[in-house]
């Protein structure tokens, strides 16, 4: 496989009255096609900053980004985003509101072949005896699969999850996350999702990058995670490196829990180092179902 997104010495900085606020700076990632990777910090830390970069929503201040060897510059459909709420409209039936993205995105197709294409992605997410009604009559599980059957049914090259189950409960987010992992192993789409919790991470991710705490907030280690596919809990729960894995994570978060990096001084031509961190045996250093093709 070879890099599919790079990105590039990706920062971002927000003007303030007290000055530049740096969120991001010299973030660099490399994902191979097909990989699915997981992006874990502390809230705040600027993950959902990155994301929202390379999904083209927020502008880039200084590096660059690309994908399938095109340079991203704004939002496109090359890019499926699922955030943590789906943002559906509520006039619009679910199977409407996965039509209205397939419509733009398979505009030359016939409309019984853009109808196929929703009605399968839903009923693949479980939906099929939901597709008439509307958000205001859904679950919040249910309207989270309906931006999952969204993104899916775009055919885009990535997948972009933005803590796509954080508002759930438990029992929900477990049947979800079953969920995603089954429509992703169907066609191996590029995934970068954003999460707070290790545990999801290791159940979904090939390699979990861990940033450091903001201010200027970077890639502190990157983890390997190779559990077999296909992947079922209880299997990962059983596999002998999972409780490894998972408390080099949770190391990881609680030496970064309260450290911060110092501001900037005025005219300072560098910044501050990043924290030290003592990788794990599989730590690594970086390295460099679609029914149609989207116009």
């Amino acid at each position: 496989m070879s890099e599919y997104l790079v990105i590039d010495q990706l920062t971002k900085i927000y003007p303030t009255p007290k000055g530049p606020a740096v969120i991001v700076r010299d973030f660099n990632l490399r994902i191979k096609q097909g990989e699915f990777v997981c992006l874990i910090g502390h809230s705040g830390c600027g993950k959902s900053t990155v994301l929202s970069m390379v999904a083209g929503l927020s502008d880039v201040t200084a590096g660059g980004i690309i994908l399938a060897g095109k340079e991203l510059v704004g939002p496109g459909p090359d890019r499926g985003v699922v955030f943590q709420s789906p943002c559906l409209l509520p006039w619009m039936t679910a199977l409407e509101n996965v039509l209205l993205g397939v419509d733009q995105v398979f505009y030359t197709a016939r409309p019984e072949e853009r109808l196929q294409i929703a009605e399968y992605y839903l009923s693949v997410v479980g939906l099929s005896e939901a597709m008439l009604k509307r958000p205001a009559e859904l679950s919040q599980g249910m309207r989270q699969r309906v931006g999952i059957a969204r993104a899916f049914a775009l055919a885009p090259k990535m997948l972009l999850l933005d803590e796509p189950f954080g508002m759930l409960d438990s029992l929900t987010r477990m049947e979800l996350q079953q969920v995603l992992i089954e429509l992703w192993r169907k066609d191996k789409k590029t995934a970068l999702m954003v999460t707070h919790d290790v545990d999801e991470a290791l159940f979904l991710a090939d390699r979990i990058v861990c940033m450091t705490n903001g201010p200027e907030a970077e890639v502190g280690a990157i983890l390997e995670v190779a559990f077999p596919r296909p992947r079922e809990r209880k299997a990962v729960l059983e596999h002998p490196e999972y409780y490894r894995l998972r408390a080099h994570l949770i190391t990881f978060l609680e030496e970064h829990a309260h450290k911060k990096s110092p501001p900037a001084q005025p005219g300072a031509g560098s910044h501050p180092a990043p924290p030290t961190l003592t990788p794990a045996p599989n730590v690594i250093p970086q390295r460099p179902v679609a029914l149609l093709t989207p116009r």
